[in-house]
């Protein structure tokens, strides 16, 4: 009876925890705030999306004053033949630049909207650019092909992610070995940049969040009026030398016979 018992307590001790692990989640539910959405990843509030209607602003003329575009793009270090994608690519502000500094390479345009879709096609033809694809996301994954993107520039994007955790995964899977992630976002450490609140991010929060999904941080390099530059790498992992084999080492027969 006693052993009975005991098979049984160990059964629902095991039940519980089977139902725990399946039961986990990288998100809470919080208060909603006026721009958020109410569900929290690592203890922040995810902020609404931009719809399309707001395409005019990213191409506003003054963007180039407050913000640097083209100080940015001098500091992005691309190969002439790199596969970039550019990740939030809206009306194909950023897309299209891109575009420039990968002559020989690719610029995939990725947004989850097709109202965006259509506009950077339409602008696509317009330009005459050859070396820019565009791609429809879902709000959890990127759908890029697996490790064949060299670098991914996400600018002011990345905060609006309704599924963080499983973006940053479907990254981590397109990029190669090496490959970079080029994070934008307005610094939250600094009150004096005139974005609101959840469309801003620190630093210490996003390093928390990435390296949570295995990325490297490289550095922050704030040369921008507004913004956080941070670089972050998805580590080669290194493979042990396989041992050399006595039958077919000169240098251990070498050895052998002093």
């Amino acid at each position: 009876m006693r052993l009975l018992l005991s098979l049984l307590a160990l059964t629902v001790t095991l039940g519980r925890a089977d139902t725990s692990e399946k039961s986990f989640q990288p998100y809470t539910e919080g208060p909603k705030t006026r721009d958020g959405i109410g569900k929290y990843f690592m203890g922040r509030e995810i902020s609404q999306v931009m719809g399309h209607l707001g395409a005019g602003w990213l191409e506003r003329s003054e963007r180039e004053q407050e913000e640097k575009p083209s100080l940015l793009m001098k500091n992005l270090e691309l190969a002439e033949d790199a596969v970039v994608a550019d990740i939030g690519a809206g009306s194909g502000y950023f897309t299209f630049k891109l575009a420039e500094k990968v002559p020989k390479g690719k610029v995939i345009a990725v947004d989850i909207q097709q109202e965006m879709i259509d506009i950077l096609k339409k602008r696509r033809k317009a330009f005459g650019i050859e070396n820019v694809e565009t791609l429809l996301s879902v709000e959890d994954d990127t759908r890029l092909p697996e490790n064949e993107v060299d670098a991914v520039l996400l600018v002011d994007a990345y905060h609006e992610f309704s599924f963080p955790r499983e973006m940053l995964a479907s990254m981590y899977r397109a990029l190669k070995p090496g490959g970079r992630i080029f994070l934008l976002e307005y610094r939250a450490e600094d009150p004096l940049v005139p974005i609101k609140p959840l469309h801003k991010m620190s630093q210490k929060q996003a390093k928390v969040e990435y390296a949570a999904s295995g990325f490297r941080w490289v550095e922050t390099r704030d040369f921008l009026p507004r913004q956080h530059f941070m670089i972050f790498e998805k580590p080669i992992l290194k493979t042990p030398a396989k041992p050399k084999s006595p039958e077919t080492s000169e240098e251990i027969k070498a050895d052998e016979r002093s």
